[in-house]
Formats: structure tokens, sequence, C-alpha cells
């Protein structure tokens, strides 16, 4: 055992570290800290709940604590995979660089811009981001990573899960080459090693455990149902959580977002005190719904894999797999949630037939049988999902809509009903009588339908004056006889194209405009000794005048 004043920790940071009420150092805060002390270059492996935050906060602390700041210029940066991650990092900066004259800085999405601004605007020596939010502030135009002295990586694997070794390699090549460069992580898949010899210069390789090495303190139990019917599985759940012994908050991991919020409701419905925690809501729930948990007033927490990695909740006593990870890393991560700083507790998980493949993957990696554990379930008993919703729909509501449409689904075979008549009075069916054919039936005393009247013409504006009262119509007057209409031996004839106007005001009704403009158009050009002809105007060829 090794105490954090052999360390070589200055006097500061030692009592920041004794006023949290931790003075044994785990091994890999042993082995991490002096090193990272020195000033190389660290590749720190250690499970999940060992206290790798601490390895890598400490010595930053004491050696920025000779320096300043200066404005949008970070001189150290730590990235996170997670937003709450990053949350739990600043925390602990907070909480072990009490006294010392240091600022920081939290860039996670969720939160406003502007405020972050503010703080990179005024300097910090600490910078805390995702790679996400972090990136958005240098395109801005905001952000300057030339000045970075320290680089933190914090659970390295995680960002390869999801999907941001391109933002990460795009980052260390925003910062300086000559930097100490810190990576921490539970597991070390092949592609992480790359990374770490392409951006590391040297690094001390510390192992404080097997990689994907559960603790010792935690007591796994393996729960086998025989079907991966949703409601089998939430089934065995509810009677996991209700036969836990000394049970003081537990969390429920689920492989999809969707079924975190199913598996809550579902809690929730059957009298458990629990809430959902994933990817899709927004940081200030994530951010409230985790506080509770932290401060007790939430028992049960149904959780994705965003919770799995790095989450400091010292005293959870129980852990929950819904669902068998897809990665077998993730399982070690999961239950890393609870037996932490020494403390014992139990994670148990609902295995189906379905899960097999999964399952020898995981039992592979930590190299060790779980205890059988026998739930008391007659699961002949237990309805289907299916048959849930089917019978959802019954008693008084049995049928659904099709009992309103009159066919009679969900009615026995024996019994017929007819169109029109009362819903809920059934004609039996004799005995060996067949069947009778469909037959259409039409109400005996429904009325005939009514022919709707037809629309009325709409009067013309000459006529509107003549109406007659409703009561009494009017006939109209025979039309008068259109005189013969003379024939036009020239275009020109002015009384020829008048004719027109007389009959139009007769109607009460204009000239239209295309007969007024066509008629002033023609007469245009005409002069005292005939009728002008359309299209020469006075200049009328000689050979084409009337003899």
């Amino acid at each position: 055992m090794t105490n954090f004043s052999d360390l070589g920790l200055s006097a500061p940071t030692l009592q920041a570290v004794a006023d949290t009420g931790y003075t044994v150092a785990t091994p890999i805060q042993a082995e991490a800290i002096p090193v990272a002390l020195s000033g190389r270059d660290v590749l720190g492996i250690a499970q999940t709940g060992t206290g790798k935050t601490a390895a890598f906060t400490l010595p930053m602390i004491d050696r920025l604590v000779a320096g300043r700041s200066k404005a949008r210029m970070p001189r150290s940066l730590v990235i996170a995979p997670t937003r709450e991650l990053a949350d739990q990092v600043a925390a602990s900066f907070e909480k072990y660089s009490k006294g010392q004259k240091l600022t920081w800085a939290l860039l996670i999405g969720g939160v406003s811009f502007g405020d972050q601004e503010l703080k990179l605007d005024r300097g910090v020596d600490v910078l805390i981001a995702t790679p996400g939010r972090l990136l958005d502030h240098f395109e801005r135009g905001k952000l300057l990573m030339t000045g970075v002295q320290i680089m933190v990586v914090d659970e390295a694997d995680r960002m390869l899960d999801m999907g941001f070794i391109p933002d990460l390699e795009r980052i260390f090549k925003l910062t300086p080459a000559k930097k100490q460069t810190l990576f921490f992580s539970a597991t070390m898949p092949p592609e992480i090693t790359r990374l770490t010899k392409q951006f590391l210069n040297d690094p001390v390789r510390i192992e404080a455990s097997r990689p994907a090495q559960t603790a010792e303190t935690i007591t796994q139990h393996i729960v086998r149902i025989p079907s991966a019917d949703a409601a089998h599985k939430r089934t065995a759940l509810r009677a996991l959580i209700t036969a836990a012994t000394e049970m003081r908050n537990g969390i429920v991991f689920c492989n999809r977002k969707s079924e975190v919020d199913i598996v809550a409701k579902s809690l929730k419905k059957h009298g458990f005190d629990a809430a959902p925690i994933h990817g899709d809501l927004d940081q200030a729930t994530r951010m409230r719904t985790l506080e509770a948990f932290r401060k007790g007033e939430l028992k049960l927490l149904c959780a994705s894999d965003v919770a799995a990695r790095g989450l400091d909740i010292p005293d959870v006593s129980h852990v929950f797999n819904y669902d068998v990870p897809h990665h077998a890393d993730d399982y070690v991560h999961r239950i890393g949630r609870t037996g932490r700083a020494g403390r014992k507790g139990d994670a148990f998980m609902i295995a189906t037939p379905a899960d097999s493949r999964n399952l020898d993957k995981v039992l592979k990696l930590i190299a060790m049988k779980p205890e059988e554990v026998t739930l008391d379930i007659d699961w002949s008993e237990v309805r289907a999902d299916g048959k849930r919703r089917d019978d959802r729909r019954g008693g008084d509501r049995a049928g659904g809509r099709d009992r309103d449409r009159g066919r009679g689904r969900g009615r026995p075979a024996s019994e017929t009903s007819v169109v029109g008549m009362e819903p809920t009075k059934v004609i039996p069916r004799p005995e060996g009588e067949e069947a009778p054919a469909r037959v259409e039936v039409e109400a005996a005393d429904e009325a005939p339908r009514e022919r709707r009247p037809r629309r009325e013409r709409r009067p013309r504006s000459g006529e509107r004056a003549a109406e007659a009262a409703p009561a009494e119509r009017v006939a109209p007057e025979p039309r008068a006889e259109r005189e013969p209409r003379p024939e036009r031996e020239e275009r020109g004839d002015r009384a020829g194209r008048s004719e027109r106007a007389p009959r139009a005001e007769a109607r009460g009704e204009r000239e239209p405009r295309r007969d007024r403009d066509r008629d002033r158009d023609n007469r245009r050009g005409r002069d005292d000794d005939g009728p002008g002809v359309v299209g020469f105007g006075a200049d009328l060829p000689a050979f084409m005048r009337p003899k």
C-alpha cells in the first residue's frame, strides 16, 4: 500500500486529497503519478473504477502551478468521450485544485457557446472537452491549441467505439509536437495501440491490472430465461430487483436507447423508482437525473452505454444487464460501476438463447464463470408482448375497431349480427344449422334518400335589377328578334362597328374593352374622302382605291 505523501506531490495538493478523505493511492495512481510528474508520456491500462482520473489530475495540478494562462490558449487539454465523463473530470479538478490559483473550462455539447467563449477569452489553465465541441470552437476561431503543454486522453478505447478517432487525430495535429501526452484506458484494442505509437513519444506503459479484468469485489451472476421476448425479460428484471438483498440503488443497462425508455417506463408502472438516461436526452435532463441518482433521491437508473464509461458514482450496490452487450469490453465497464473503492457489489446479467454468441465472448473475456441464478417463475403463465397487446383490448373493448365496423371479429364463430342492429344484441344460431350466405340487409324504416336540389343559375348583371321577391318568380320577357345585321363591305365602317354598343347598353352591359380598342385603332388614319383601309391609313395606293 502506497500513501499519497510518498508520490512527490506538493503540500497544497496533498491537503486537497486529504480533504476528500483519501490517504492510500490505488495501484494505477501509485505507478502513474511519479512518472507523470517527471514529464514523460504515460500509457495507463487499468480496470474501471481504480482511480484513473486522479492519476492524471493530481500531477497536472502540480505541473501547471508554475505558469500563467493566455487568452484563448489553454495550457493543458483533457479529451473525454462523453459529456458526463468530461463533467466528472471537471469536478475532480475543482476538488483537487482547491487552494491553487488555477482556472479551468468545460466545453461540452448542450451548453451555450457564449458562456464557454467568455471563459476562453479570459484564459484557462486546463481545458476539459469532448472532441466535437472542441473542434466547433476551433473552427469558430475562438480557440488556439498551440500553447498546450500537457494533453490527456481519457477512456481512449471508448473514443474508438464512438467513432472519435478521426477527430482525435486532427486534434493531435493542431497541438504542438513537443508536449506531454497521457493515455488512459481500461482496454487496449489494436487500433488504440496504433494511435499510441503514432502520437506518444517513448511512453511508459503502466498496467495496473490485466486488460478487461473485473474487480474481485464484484459478485457476478447470470440469469438464463427461456425466451427473448421483452415481456419475459422485464418480468425477470423485476424479480431480480425485488429479490436483491441489501440493495441501496442500481443501474440497469440496455443495448438500445429506445429500450432504455421502455424499461424505465415499465419499472415506474410497477411501482419502482426509475428514470432513463441516454444520449438522446438533452444535457440538462441527463445532468439532473445523474445528480438525483448520486444524492440517493433516485433508486434505479436505466442507462445505455453512455453511462458505462468513467462515471464516478462510488456507492452503487447493484448492476443489472438487461441485455447482454454486443461488445464484450462493454460488460467490464458496465459492472465496473459497482464494487468501486473497495466496496462490495453485485452484478446480474439476463441471458436468452438468442444471446449465446455475445455471451460466449463475454465469458471468454472475463475468464470466469458467473454464478447461475434460477428464478421461481412459471414462464408458461407469463404472456408474451403480442398477447399482452391483444389482452389490453379485451373485456368490454374486445373486438376494437372491428366491432364498430360490424364485422364481428373477436366474437365466437357461432354468433352472427346484422348491420343496423344494436352491437350488444347477438342472435345465436341453432346447433346443426349451416351458416347462412351473406345477405345485404336494408333497414325497412330507412327513408329513401332525397335528391339534392339543383343549384339555381346565378342571375346576370342585367337581370339583377329585374329580380322579383323569392316567393314570386317573374318569367323572363321573350327576347326580341334580332334585326338583320347589314354586311359591312369595309372593315372601317363606323356604323357597323358600333352596332354592338346599343345592344350591350340595352342589356345593361358595357361594350367589351377589346372591341372599343379595336374600333379606336381602326379609326386612326381615316380621311374625309372615304373609309380607310386597315393597315394603310391615309396612304392608300391608287390601284386599290374604289372606282
